[in-house]
């Protein structure tokens, strides 16, 4: 690809959030309500390494921040760091700066400037997010080493891209506004015109009618919304054998999915115990692909890059576990209360010995010393900090 078709595409990228600004999310006089735990540094740092951080006082890149919805969550989220956002388009970056100026977000500065251009900013950061952004550039290989590179020792990498099996209606329907709109594609309002005609021309058994009204027409009620879905004018999709591809090009470890639940194979198979078995022989990548094939409504792929060296802690160590300092969760609701919502906002209803340790977790004592205040076992311990609902600090 030649920088001339690089600089094409990225004019057109920067035009459609010119004319739609995206995300579309109201502006508020106060920080954004609720959370979203891989934005915050301790939630996330723990979820990759099995423990708290030893510092906040860290350097984060919202990489392709678009209207600033994540960048404001970003310093909001973490008290103590300094947050740079990027961006190709002008317009969208200026809501990005209101949106932060409104909320007190004072700890950002913004940038027009192409992911691949990203070596311009000074030194290094502990965490970048880049949300929506690497299937959106021609060249997501070249956009993620040029990231890769800007991430420190240690750091870790947020990073949300499209799965081509849960998005193939979209594909489809991508394909036929443009083949309707001619020669006015690029005019991305009448993108949108022409979208929402077929949409209320289709039949009401029609596959692609159905996926929107079950997957995606309450957010799409917006023209931003529907355009970015609809009329981008570059997305590329993606499998678990090319994410991986981009994964090994980036040079940095594979630390997970943030939603390992769904990777989980027993969901899909356990009445075949047999088939469990033979699977046993797959390797780990082999093991995701044939989890998407089984349930393709991977219509993305979040997860967490690191560069080393980061280290995972250990906690089956009875000892290590004993001298470790317990704190509650960052990223919880609801608490104390023995009816939580934990980092995914999914209800957990804890024990009355659970509720007890929670309580005494202040983030001076160790797991021992609470311990010896109340009936309540280490492998009780291990499963809450398995669980996300406390962090813990090695000795």
């Amino acid at each position: 690809m030649t920088d001339t078709h690089t600089q094409k595409v990225s004019d057109a990228v920067a035009k459609l959030y010119d004319t739609y600004p995206f995300p579309p999310e109201p502006i508020l006089d106060e920080p954004p309500p609720g959370y979203n735990w891989r934005w915050n540094w301790l939630a996330a740092y723990n979820f990759c390494t099995g423990m708290k951080p030893q510092r906040q006082n860290i350097r984060i890149l919202d990489a392709g921040c678009g209207s600033g919805v994540g960048t404001e969550y970003l310093v909001h989220l973490n008290p103590e760091a300094q947050v740079v956002g990027i961006d190709l388009s002008a317009g969208t970056l200026e809501v990005a700066r209101e949106r932060c100026r409104r909320s007190g977000a004072n700890r950002v500065e913004f940038h027009q400037l192409s992911l691949f251009d990203v070596e311009q900013l000074p030194g290094e950061f502990d965490l970048i997010n880049c949300v929506g952004v690497l299937h959106h550039t021609n060249n997501p290989i070249r956009g993620i080493q040029a990231l890769a590179k800007k991430l420190a020792p240690g750091g870790i990498f947020h990073i949300f891209v499209y799965g081509e099996l849960g998005r193939w209606e979209i594909q489809l329907m991508q394909k036929a506004i443009s083949l309707l709109q001619g020669d006015k594609k690029g005019d991305y309002r009448d993108g949108v015109q022409v979208g929402r005609q077929i949409f209320s021309s289709l039949p009401e058994h029609n596959r692609i009618l159905k996926r929107e009204k079950e997957r995606w027409s309450f957010e799409n009620q917006r023209d931003e919304n529907f355009a970015d879905m609809y009329v981008h004018p570059q997305e590329i999709d993606y499998n678990i054998d090319t994410l991986f591809e981009l994964i090994d090009a980036s040079g940095l470890e594979f630390v997970g999915f943030s939603n390992p639940g769904f990777w989980n194979l027993d969901r899909l198979l356990s009445k075949a115990p047999e088939l469990l078995e033979r699977a046993k022989d797959l390797s780990e990548r082999q093991l995701y692909r044939l989890i998407e094939l089984l349930d393709p409504e991977t219509s993305h792929y979040e997860f967490f890059l690191a560069r080393p060296p980061i280290h995972q802690a250990d906690w089956k160590n009875d000892h290590s576990l004993l001298a470790a300092i317990p704190e509650v969760s960052t990223c919880i609701d609801g608490f104390p209360s023995q009816t939580i919502f934990n980092y995914d906002y999914k209800i957990v209803n804890l024990s009355d010995a659970e509720f007890t340790f929670m309580q005494a977790c202040n983030g001076k004592s160790t797991v021992g010393e609470i311990l010896l205040t109340m009936e309540f076992s280490l492998d009780g311990v291990r499963s809450l900090q398995q669980q996300q609902l406390v962090m813990l600090t090695p000795a």
